[in-house]
């Protein structure tokens, strides 16, 4: 379930963040977790922001086994191409990210990104969940690309409950 509870205008840079609230359950349909999303929409990109992150969301709670006991990384925080001393730390066996695909100039050093924390990381796995909005830049063409290799594409309304595939 998604409310809206939180709307915050900055008017000099045209930016509208909200937070939604957004309620997980397994077969009993009783809640058993729910999570916080605050979202940051700019202008140049519509105002608008696609519902990967509930998409991703409840990827990892469907396939809640695949997590139990790894070590996840969420490239929030990291600057694509840019890699400093805590990079080198990072031992991820999963390394997740949603809706981080939505500026093609920002392509090429995510993928750089992903490349290096799997060299530094053998076997580790990228999850990522996202709104191809060119077909100009589809995902196969950056994974071929940087030699990585794509196991499984799946469209997020194949496995939302139907009260999330209305976002």
């Amino acid at each position: 379930m998604r409310a809206m509870e939180e709307k915050d205008w900055n008017d000099d840079s045209l930016t509208m963040t909200t937070v939604s609230h957004h309620c997980f359950s397994d077969d009993s349909k009783a809640p058993s977790f729910s999570i916080s999303i605050i979202e940051n929409m700019k202008d140049e990109y519509g105002l608008f922001l696609w519902p990967c992150n509930v998409v991703l969301v409840e990827y990892v709670w469907q396939h809640n086994h695949r997590f139990s006991g790894a070590n996840v990384v969420e490239v929030l925080g990291l600057t694509w191409g840019v890699w400093d001393s805590s990079i080198f730390s990072l031992q991820s066996t999963i390394i997740l990210g949603a809706d981080v695909l939505y500026d093609s100039n920002a392509f090429d050093n995510l993928f750089a990104t992903v490349t290096f924390l799997f060299r530094n990381s053998p076997g580790s796995t990228y999850i990522t969940s996202y709104h191809n909005r060119s077909g100009h830049h589809l995902i196969e063409f950056w994974v071929g690309k940087w030699g990585l290799e794509c196991l499984k594409l799946l469209d997020g309304f194949s496995f939302l409950p139907s009260d999330k595939a209305s976002l």
